[in-house]
């Protein structure tokens, strides 16, 4: 995945606020334009919808948090996700 100049600077710092049902349950997300944009590529490209994707993240996140290990918010896990597959990293959560 490339990562365009142009996606970084643009609208970098416009929070969007989305909410949506994870499992179940309705909750809010909120991620930078660019980040939004990034999931979505993600997601299609996985054949998955924005929020299966997102109940996929949540779950790994939660199972972390299970065993004690430090984490962060659904919406910072989101962020570190994606940064892992521009790194290239596989595309499973953590």
């Amino acid at each position: 995945m490339e990562i365009l100049p142009d996606l970084i600077t643009r609208d970098r710092g416009r929070m969007i606020k989305r909410s949506m049902t994870i499992n179940g349950h309705r909750t809010s997300i909120s991620l930078e334009h660019p980040f939004w944009q990034e999931l979505q590529h993600i997601a299609k490209s996985r054949h998955m919808a924005l929020a299966a994707l997102v109940a996929e993240i949540d779950l790994h996140r939660s199972r972390r948090l299970a065993l004690g290990e430090a984490s962060g918010g659904l919406s910072s896990e989101i962020r570190i996700y994606i940064l892992n597959a521009a790194l290239g990293k596989t595309h499973a959560p953590g």
